[in-house]
């Protein structure tokens, strides 16, 4: 198929940024096609953010409000920051997609409708009374009907394939016409099909063919008179990939383990939304990394004490209810003073909740949810990408004070996804380890005088034979010890060597104004919308900043100091107020809360709107 020649009517225009929304069925294959559309464009040198919003159900009853699947990506240069607020453009495959994402449409927008599907029948059960592609629903938008399905069917016809299968393809028939739309390079795209269907050949040739037409279809139709450019986001030299959070946690464990020249071993039990750590973990197995899928997560916590035990970096990830479970024998890595890494990966709650959606409320179980006085790490991602850099940040604080850190993560980051420059070898952090004593001086629980962290050793170490467990030690020589005030003591050890690590926490940076009326104080994967937002308060001239919390337990020490340079303290939070509440009883101050607990993320302007009622009333 050769292509055809430019329209020279063609209007391209360029912008910064544009949102765009893909939606269908769960079995129309739109995360296959939005993660596709999302590489492109970090191929052609945009920036990126993505949201992929799809529901619980293995399978929702075909053409249900419930059963709709999305994928949200905002790209364009480097104001990219999140997903975006409202979609520029919604491409929508049946009638329920449609009624579902409307309402969030401004007046203008360009809907992309697969005109097929908006049957009689599918349209009823999207409660639709007449068909919206034909009455004046629409009116107030630029709406373009593509017969996707008869057009896939045509360009198949002598294919070989059923017209099951060939209706399967149909998703990249508009994903070709996207790709027009917005000048994507189609040849990452190709080369993912044939990886994909390596195994079915004539399936791989459907799709590429199909995806092909789309494409073309778009350059010679007349309905479709606009292209645009995106502005190119000013990239650093080196290598990139596009990765979703939770792939970047497990790379980071898998580079941690490299850097401590150890080997990796992660236990965990499958649960959405951190399911995919274990799965990329999983690809990577061998004779340095191990990965052991437990039965429960007490099993999958306690397999990677004991790895940790035995002198490897061990780490386990889970979502809310699994660290839930968790819980007790987190206590026993604290008291026996291992290092070990938990991937905590946020959902709606409580009990399985929204299991596919984001929350941000395992803040105050990550902190204190543990029997006795245990405390531990615990820091927060801020995007996609630095779910790498914390992650790697937290196994190196695990194995330099020899404590379990927690990292927080959420579904948004965790399926979210973004451009993530390899770093070099020069750039990663050194690890550091306890030095081992001469076996003649050696004490469990001998202590390094700057981090209080005892030695790391292991069964096999001649020399280094020791007991740990349970129950509480008696300083130094790791008896076991019911003596009330050795008890005082290792409990303010224990303590005081969490509080240390503040000693690791560069000075928190100020977005905006160093003292003003109005701070916004933030933590996890709200950093997009805050900055945003505070960015179009400053432009606007409203006396705003931020700061973004990484360190979640122990907080920054200078955050106090700055907080109290504002006459206003705002925390937008995805939970009922956690942070706020952490931050009230650590500075005594009174934070204004923005809380939304709805399975979606904040966005820019919602957090824009509090900013004003804060500052101009309104």
């Amino acid at each position: 198929m050769s292509k055809p020649e430019k329209d020279k009517n063609v209007h391209v225009s360029e912008h910064s940024s544009v949102t765009v929304r893909f939606a269908g069925d769960s079995g129309d294959g739109i995360q296959l096609v939005g993660s596709q559309f999302a590489n492109a464009t970090a191929v052609a040198g945009n920036d990126l953010s993505t949201l992929p919003d799809y529901p619980a159900e293995i399978r929702a009853p075909a053409g249900s409000l419930a059963g709709v699947s999305g994928f949200q990506i905002s790209f364009g240069d480097e104001s990219v920051m999140t997903p975006g607020n409202k979609p520029n453009v919604l491409m929508v495959m049946n009638p329920a997609a449609l009624a579902v994402n409307l309402k969030n449409l401004d007046k203008g927008s360009v809907i992309i409708a697969n005109t097929d599907a908006f049957t009689p029948a599918a349209l009823e059960k999207a409660g639709y009374k007449s068909n919206p592609l034909e009455d004046d629903a629409l009116s107030n938008y630029r709406l373009l009907g593509v017969a996707a399905s008869t057009l896939t069917e045509s360009t198949l016809k002598d294919s070989g394939l059923t017209r099951e299968q060939m209706l399967k393809c149909k998703n990249f028939y508009l994903l070709g016409i996207m790709f027009w739309m917005y000048g994507l390079p189609l040849a990452s795209t190709r080369e993912r099909i044939k990886s994909k269907f390596a195994k079915a050949p004539a399936l791989a040739e459907a799709n590429e063919k199909v995806l092909l037409a789309g494409y073309y279809y778009a350059d010679v139709t007349e309905i479709f008179d606009a292209r645009f450019q995106l502005k190119k986001s000013p990239v650093a030299p080196g290598k990139y990939r596009n990765l979703t959070g939770n792939e970047a946690a497990a790379y980071a464990l898998i580079t941690a383990a490299k850097l401590l020249k150890k080997k990796l071993f992660y236990g965990s039990y499958p649960i959405t939304p951190a399911s995919e750590i274990l799965h990329t973990i999983s690809k990577h197995r061998s004779n340095d990394v191990v990965v052991f899928q437990a039965e429960d997560e007490i099993a999958a916590v306690c397999s990677a004490i004991g790895a940790s035990f035995g002198g490897e970096l061990a780490a386990t990830g889970t979502s809310g209810p699994g660290l839930s479970l968790k819980a007790e024998a987190l206590g026993l890595a604290v008291i026996a003073e291992l290092p070990l890494v938990v991937i905590d990966v946020q959902r709606g709650g409580p009990s399985t909740g929204l299991p596919t959606k984001t929350e941000q409320s395992d803040l105050l179980q990550a902190v204190f949810g543990r029997h006795g006085e245990c405390p531990l790490v615990v820091l927060a991602a801020s995007s996609p990408a630095d779910c790498f850099t914390t992650t790697l940040e937290a196994a190196r604080l695990a194995v330099k004070y020899m404590t379990p850190v927690i990292v927080l993560s959420n579904s948004y980051l965790s399926n979210g996804s973004e451009p993530f420059r390899i770093p070099k070898l020069s750039e990663l952090p050194r690890f550091q380890t306890t030095p081992l004593p001469l076996p003649e001086d050696f004490k469990p629980f001998m202590r390094d005088p700057d981090t209080l962290a005892r030695p790391w050793v292991w069964p096999g170490l001649k020399g280094y034979e020791h007991r740990i467990g349970g129950l509480e030690k008696a300083d130094g020589t790791g008896a076991i010890s019911y003596d009330p005030e050795n008890h005082a003591l290792l409990t303010s050890l224990r303590a005081e060597k969490v509080n240390r690590v503040t000693k690791e926490i560069h000075p928190t940076k100020i977005y905006g104004v160093a003292e003003g009326e109005l701070l916004v104080v933030g933590w996890g994967s709200t950093y997009g919308a805050i900055t945003s937002a505070v960015t179009e308060a400053r432009n606007a001239g409203l006396s705003a900043a931020s700061v973004h919390i990484r360190n979640i337990h122990p907080l920054p020490p200078d955050l106090g100091a700055i907080m109290r340079r504002f006459r206003k303290i705002l925390v937008p939070e995805e939970n009922s107020g956690q942070l706020r509440m952490l931050l009230r009883s650590e500075y005594m101050c009174e934070p204004l809360g923005l809380n939304k607990v709805q399975g979606q993320p904040l966005n820019s302007d919602e957090v824009l709107a509090k900013i004003k009622e804060v500052l101009l009333g309104n």
